[in-house]
């Protein structure tokens, strides 16, 4: 008999979720990870709810079918659009036939903790603020479809009372960047526009989270930005909130406070790379989110 043993499962409409991907493997390097972008139809912030679900929900029964245990939303538009539908609609069915049916030849590890769950990168993102924040005034830089879906200011009003919360929708930061175009002099013009527009809004603002997995490849310009122009804003030192390691963290906890999924994981340090686009392309658009090479193998979602 053949052990299924359960892989991480990383997806992201697009190339973003591989600044996740590769912070989450150096905190759990040992585990083995699958992942996948939705290239085809990306970007994700241009289209309904409904679409967003529904595109999300196939991404999310695709990575369960090969084997993965957990499945993280390492995009903020599926987390913000899909999640919470997902969790509440669609887990409970999924584990019940999971529970039901297991492949010829293999046999489950434990069929009593054998279930799967999807996170998503929002909550471990917003769990971060009060220790940072001074002033209780937060920015969120985002995708438009993010900023309409207000999950962060949802969030961050539960977590906290007296948080003052402000969001700026970047709708060109993800093209410049996806075009290789975002540490170039042209890219310095719309990084001022949008950090101008938020801190103009609330100049108290002394955090700003940057509510898009693609986001961190600007780093260097908005920093640069902050050091040029911070102090012409009341905020005296803005802190700068980047996903992927608060993810990771968020994600190394979880694994210790449920063992059931820990249990599951194999521990080969693999990953694969699977696309919904032309998988030379993404091969080649992937090595400006991740400092090594990878191979990826294209699929088709339905």
């Amino acid at each position: 008999m053949q052990r299924i043993m359960a892989k991480i499962g990383i997806f992201d409409s697009g190339y973003g979720g591989l600044t996740i991907l590769e912070a989450i493997r150096r905190e759990l390097p040992q585990y083995d990870y699958l992942y996948l972008g939705d290239n085809a139809r990306a970007p994700y912030g241009t289209h309904s709810f409904d679409v967003i679900y529904r595109y999300t929900l196939q991404a999310v029964k695709y990575l369960f079918s090969q084997d993965c245990a957990l499945v993280i939303l390492a995009c903020n538009t599926a987390s913000a659009k899909a999640l919470r539908t997902i969790q509440q609609k669609d887990l409970p069915e999924i584990n019940h036939k999971f529970e039901k049916i297991v492949p010829k030849g293999k046999e489950i590890i434990n069929p009593k903790s054998s279930k799967r769950n999807v996170l998503g990168v929002i909550r471990p993102t917003v769990e971060a603020v009060p220790a940072i924040t001074k002033t209780g005034h937060i920015g969120i830089l985002a995708t438009p479809a993010t900023v309409s879906s207000e999950s962060y200011v949802l969030e961050l009003e539960k977590l906290a009372d007296g948080l003052s919360v402000t969001q700026q929708a970047c709708p060109l930061w993800v093209p410049l960047i996806e075009n290789g175009e975002h540490l170039s002099e042209g890219a310095d013009y719309f990084v001022d526009k949008y950090l101008q527009q938020i801190l103009e809004k609330d100049p108290r603002i002394d955090t700003l989270i940057l509510g898009c997995t693609h986001y961190p490849l600007l780093l260097p310009k908005i920093s640069q930005w902050i050091r040029n122009n911070g102090k012409r804003f009341a905020a005296s030192d803005i802190q700068v909130i980047s996903q992927g390691y608060l993810e990771a963290k968020s994600l190394a906890d979880y694994l210790v406070r449920h063992p059931e999924y820990a249990s599951q994981l194999s521990q080969g340090g693999s990953c694969h790379y699977l696309t919904t686009e032309n998988a030379d392309r993404f091969s080649q658009s992937a090595s400006l989110f991740l400092s090594s090479p990878v191979q990826a193998e294209h699929i088709d979602l339905e």
